[in-house]
């Protein structure tokens, strides 16, 4: 709703206070508000009257908002309510009338609430400085459930019975490396009594340097919005980085290094920092000065500059200045400031966004001041990279970051001990980024059965009970499919060599996107993705039971699998899919209605139903 519809609907007043085809937008029109007006009483310790305005649950919970319900809206009352007494705020002017008009047509039409923003700002932010916490004593010798142990007690949490040596296989290999463990795999693991089977396999996966740098590669692109084709490529306005990312992974790259050859790159990692340039005008927020802007604050510091690219920032305290002072380290020219699209005649003065670590020096070349920037990025002192980057790790194994969302990193973490303690294990392990992950999965909480999801929970009062599942991504899902049917492509699109020389194995990190990929949530990399919707959408249902690109896959598999395994009987086919898709052997009752649905003899075709009914489960779907 626009501010002139509001005034004129404020003037009117009595029963016409909103209009219905109108809508508010909540970081413009309701957050400026709260916060001028609400947040000094009702956020952080300060919560008057019992009432916390921090998030839009807790503001549900007290009833000060009812959704849909401006009249039986506590907050309504109050801030028109005649009595002294009563009124909100109690000092300064009563809100106007514009102000009760926002506020009233915003719960009548949902309440919405942008996540992870709270209207306290960035009061509650992080240090910069790394911290390092003392362990507490436990009867584990882990250091994440030592700091955990006492967590949980004061939570009242109980901690979740451990998984199935199977299970654990399935979920370790899909998170590591992105792939199912094979039946052979698995018998062998199964066979193995020795008391480390779990960390040795664990270092077998990390170990597999093709298949880990295979996998998350998918991470990485969709940090760095790094693609194979699509916007900017065929003009040169936009360039890969694949060979460099694979290589990268491969070698294990420490996470400072990688980040430095990032900001102040070489030929093959330039693309990065060089944005996108569109084609015909845009906004000036999305020039490639200001997208080097957005995209390093999101990706390394777990900062949102877009809000701030465009005004000051409506979502947190980010200024236009420190866009524009970022943008202005790798600007060519003088920069000149755009506020909502007009010039401001002010020239960017390049910065740092954290100064209490060092400045860019404004007046050095921009090859200077890259290198500056991805020294002061790397510095020791900054604990926001390694807390960053152990934050997006963190959620991609548990299924939630320690500090959500992962990129709202002034948010408060629900164990700053851990993020702390994660954080300097990096930096004090070289920032090698395979030992975080290790360390991660070889704790008893990644080993634990997955905590049952709490729908509704306030963020402000979020408490870690244990991993929670996970669907597999776009990647995971066809490079099952491909696994099981033996239908991945000839070649890889991406131009990757893997260091020694040896052809690279297809998986789908490497290949172009097609519709089944794309439905599954892989984004097309226009603009940084660092988590991806986790429910199932209608498009990706359709795609599912009735596209294309699975139905081929699945008819061409049924002909492979009768092809390879024509001595394999139906109950010997059964249990391979089950124990290769699902790491486990079919009950008694799936073996029946299976043979049923095969057939005698078999059918392709009721082999191609058996292989989607299996890869349809949540089961197979799940990462749990």
């Amino acid at each position: 709703m626009t501010r002139f519809a509001l005034a004129v609907v404020a003037v009117l007043g009595g029963a016409n206070w909103a209009l219905a085809d109108e809508s508010v937008d909540f970081a413009h029109d309701v957050l400026p508000i709260l916060r001028d007006r609400c947040a000094t009483c009702h956020t952080g310790d300060a919560r008057k009257g019992g009432l916390s305005m921090d998030t839009r649950a807790g503001l549900i919970k007290s009833e000060a908002v009812v959704p849909g319900k401006s009249d039986e809206s506590e907050l309504i009352y109050r801030v028109t309510s005649e009595d002294r007494l009563e009124r909100m705020p109690p000092k300064g002017d009563p809100l106007t009338h514009n102000e009760i008009a926002v506020l009233r047509t915003w719960i009548e039409q949902g309440a919405s609430w942008a996540e992870g923003v709270s209207i306290a700002g960035q009061a509650g932010k992080v240090s910069i400085k790394p911290r390092r916490p003392e362990l507490p004593p436990s009867d584990h010798a882990h250091p994440i459930d030592r700091i955990l142990d006492p967590y949980f007690a004061k939570h009242e949490v109980t901690a979740g019975p451990g998984i199935s040596d199977a299970a654990f296989l399935r979920r370790v290999s899909l998170d590591v490396t992105g792939l199912l463990p094979t039946a052979e795999q698995l018998d062998a693991f199964a066979a193995d009594a020795t008391a480390d089977r779990r960390e040795r396999v664990i270092n077998r996966l990390l170990g597999d340097r093709r298949a880990y740098a295979d996998h998350w590669l998918t991470f990485w692109n969709d940090l760095l919005r790094n693609d194979y084709q699509g916007t900017g490529y065929i003009d040169g306005g936009r360039r890969q980085i694949t060979a460099w990312l694979y290589q990268s992974l491969s070698e294990n790259k420490p996470y400072d290094q990688f980040v430095r050859e990032l900001i102040h790159p070489t030929d093959q990692s330039d693309g990065f920092i060089r944005g996108i340039k569109w084609r015909g005008n845009v906004n000036a927020s999305q020039s490639p000065e200001l997208q080097f802007a957005q995209n390093t604050s999101q990706v390394f510091l777990g900062v949102n500059m877009k809000c701030a690219s465009c005004h000051d920032s409506f979502v947190d305290d980010w200024k236009l200045a420190d866009a524009y002072g970022l943008a202005a380290i790798t600007a060519e020219r003088p920069l000149e400031m755009y506020r909502c699209d007009k010039p401001t005649g002010v020239t960017a003065v390049a910065k740092f966004p954290f100064p209490s670590l060092g400045e860019v020096d404004p007046a050095g070349s921009r090859d200077q001041r890259l290198e500056q920037f991805a020294k002061l990025l790397t510095d020791a002192e900054n604990g926001r990279l390694t807390r960053t980057v152990v934050n997006r790790l963190w959620q991609r194994l548990m299924g939630r970051g320690i500090v959500h969302p992962v990129d709202v990193m002034s948010n408060e973490p629900w164990s700053a001990d851990l993020l702390d303690y994660l954080a300097v294990h990096l930096a004090d392990n070289g920032y090698d980024l395979k030992k975080t992950i290790e360390l991660i999965v070889t704790s008893r909480a990644y080993q634990s059965q997955c905590a049952a999801t709490i729908d509704g929970q306030d963020e402000r009062q979020f408490v870690f009970h244990g991993p929670a599942a996970r669907r597999m991504t776009a990647e995971q899902f066809v490079d099952a499919v491909w696994m099981l049917t033996g239908t991945a492509p000839a070649k890889p699109d991406a131009k990757v060599i893997f260091p020694d020389g040896s052809p690279v194995s297809i998986r789908a990190s490497l290949v172009n996107a097609d519709g089944l990929l794309r439905s599954l949530g892989r984004p097309n990399r226009e603009q940084v993705v660092t988590t991806r919707p986790g429910e199932l959408t209608t498009l990706q249902a359709l795609e599912l039971t009735n596209g294309r690109v699975l139905n081929d896959l699945v008819g061409r598999g049924a002909k492979n699998l009768r092809q390879q395994h024509p001595e394999r009987s139906g109950e010997a086919t059964i249990v391979w899919l089950y124990r290769n898709a699902l790491s486990r052997s079919p009950t008694p009752d799936e073996l029946a209605t299976a043979q049923v649905l095969l057939g005698e003899p078999i059918s392709e075709e009721g082999l191609a139903d058996l292989l989607w009914a299996v890869l349809m489960l949540p089961e197979f779907q799940m990462i749990r």
